[in-house]
């Protein structure tokens, strides 16, 4: 009886990936490839890809048609899958942007919750502000908010309104530069 126990160990040398598992990396070589074919033009001109790599890519984008988009987008995962070695970096690369892409929206969403408190609070957002940026020209900041407020109640084109958003992304641009020195 023992005999028969050994004969169903696991430890037959067989170091391949389950059937589950090959599947699972297939399915996430697909969605890389998915990935690739939705970047825009210039996210895309920033990876460092193969050329015929490059070429599947826009082959999948020129297709419209749903299920040949698919097959195309497979065949890509396909060669991707060819280059086992390359996966990584590209995977790394696209998080790295997609991180990038966050913080970059965040920073846009507080300088629209600055410019949103300028133009409701007035002076006391105004005097916040100051706070972190002693340097800041408090008049063109007060006149630009006043500005804004006039234009938003008489449905006029926010002139001011993206005026006072270009000058707080100047502020904190010149803040994170400042930090970036620091460093």
């Amino acid at each position: 009886m023992r005999e028969h126990d050994d004969d169903f160990s696991d430890d037959d040398g067989d170091d391949s990936p389950s059937r589950s598992q090959r599947r699972r990396d297939a399915l996430a070589v697909f969605e890389l490839a998915e990935r690739l074919v939705s970047l825009t033009d210039a996210q895309l001109s920033q990876l460092a890809l193969d050329e015929d790599i490059r070429d599947e890519v826009e082959k999948a984008r020129r297709v419209t048609q749903q299920i040949a988009r698919k097959r195309q987008i497979q065949y890509l995962a396909k060669m991707l899958r060819r280059r086992e070695d390359e996966l990584p970096a590209m995977r790394a690369q696209l998080d790295h942007d997609r991180q990038l892409a966050r913080r970059e929206t965040a920073e846009l969403h507080r300088l629209e919750e600055w410019r949103e408190r300028l133009i409701a609070d007035g002076d006391d957002a105004l005097a916040q502000l100051l706070n972190l940026f002693p340097a800041a020209d408090r008049q063109h900041l007060r006149q630009l908010a006043r500005q804004a407020r006039v234009e938003r109640n008489e449905n006029r084109p926010p002139h001011a309104f993206r005026e006072l958003f270009r000058e707080l992304r100047e502020l904190f641009g010149d803040d994170k530069a400042g930090d970036d020195a620091e460093e």
